[in-house]
């Protein structure tokens, strides 16, 4: 039975890659056809079919992170012999590297517009040392955004760079009217008042305060609306800026919520928002399509491989042309076109779930192994 390792450095916990991992690890493992071994430093819980190992990680001082958890790796690595490794994460080597993100240098540079640390030179350097002479035969990017960025930092053959998007359970989603009609009545909502949902945890990464000021022109015009804000920021701020904008009653705050109850607030909404200044994928792009929510997200997410200009969503390409975005939102707000969008949100969710991702990476893991199995005969 081949024998597979996995490497994130946290399992199962809160964030987009660690999510991704137990899910695609989880459901690779679960017909048993192949020994799964998760090497990570911590993990949420322990999953049927997957073996777990412990990997410590140096913190202190701050640079020794990444070098520690890729040094400890490789050790442990190396006591086994693994037919096929693919790593979530910057180590020494890998068969397979999915990037969740965009390289370090890059992201440091050029997304958060930071000097590079000791902890990011550091950081980098394992990165190079991985996509340079780790022996990777496969590099697969969450969108073709990631690919591309990927491509201008390291002058690799693009032949080695698939582009896999990552995938929604279509099972998590209840019944739509039902939803519908138990969060709007939580929250004190007619049936036929336009929602608007936007969910992060950084609000102010994703755009929030272009969203209110873009439905504060529509507010002058006379469109009523309600915008749902779930998930981590500084509400106060944003509180008040609503109540600065006329639109103190038109913006609800959740807080954060789990999976379940944001799967239901996708439900009961009928349009989704996410003006990002970066984002690799989002997953919560396509969690709102699976619920039948047209989107309007900005060029910089990774997501919009998944949008069809003016059939299941709009993207935004200048986030401060808040003419644009409100625009974009009244169409939106016109229950026939929205109607026809939303079937076709849905029809996109359904040609990107787990299965076909699973599909994906299983017909991946079969060419390398069989590859190496060639040339060893």
């Amino acid at each position: 039975m081949p024998k597979i390792a996995v490497v994130i450095p946290k399992y199962g916990l809160i964030g987009g890659a660690e999510q991704f991992v137990a899910e695609l690890t989880g459901r690779l493992a679960a017909p048993g056809n192949n020994d799964y071994h998760v090497f990570a430093h911590r993990w949420q819980k322990e999953a049927k079919g997957i073996h777990f190992h412990k990997v410590p990680i140096i913190s202190f001082p701050k640079f020794f992170t990444t070098l520690s958890f890729a040094f400890f790796v490789r050790r442990q690595i190396a006591a086994q012999h693994f037919n096929l490794i693919h790593s979530h994460e910057r180590i020494f080597a890998a068969d397979i590297y999915t990037l969740h993100g965009v390289p370090h240098r890059f992201w440091t540079s050029e997304v958060r517009q930071k000097k590079m640390s000791l902890y990011d030179l550091a950081t980098a350097w394992v990165e190079k040392k991985l996509v340079q002479e780790g022996g990777c035969q496969k590099f697969v990017a969450v969108s073709n955004l990631t690919k591309e960025i990927f491509l201008n930092e390291y002058p690799v053959d693009p032949r080695r760079v698939a582009v896999i998007h990552p995938g929604v359970d279509l099972a998590d989603y209840p019944d739509k009217d039902s939803a519908r009609a138990q969060i709007r009545n939580e929250y004190g909502l007619t049936p036929d008042i336009p929602v608007i949902v936007f969910a992060s945890m950084n609000f102010e990464i994703k755009g929030l305060h272009a969203i209110i000021a873009a439905l504060a022109r529509l507010k002058i015009h006379g469109r009523d609306f309600r915008l749902i804000v779930a998930g981590k920021g500084n509400v106060r701020k944003y509180k008040q800026f609503a109540a600065s904008a006329g639109l103190g009653n038109q913006v609800i705050f959740t807080g954060m919520v789990k999976k379940e109850k944001m799967i239901r607030l996708y439900l009961s909404g009928d349009l989704y928002i996410m003006l990002s200044q970066f984002d690799t994928f989002g997953m919560v792009v396509l969690e709102a399509m699976a619920a039948g929510l047209p989107v309007i997200i900005s060029h910089n997410v990774g997501a919009k491989d998944l949008v069809l200009e003016g059939q299941n969503g709009f993207i935004i390409n200048d986030t401060t042309n808040l003419t644009d975005i409100a625009d974009k939102v009244d169409l939106l707000l016109d229950v026939n076109r929205r109607a026809v969008m939303s079937a076709m949100a849905s029809e996109t969710a359904k040609q990107h779930t787990w299965k076909r991702v699973v599909s994906q990476y299983s017909e991946l893991y079969n060419d390398i192994m069989a590859g190496r199995q060639t040339k060893t005969s």
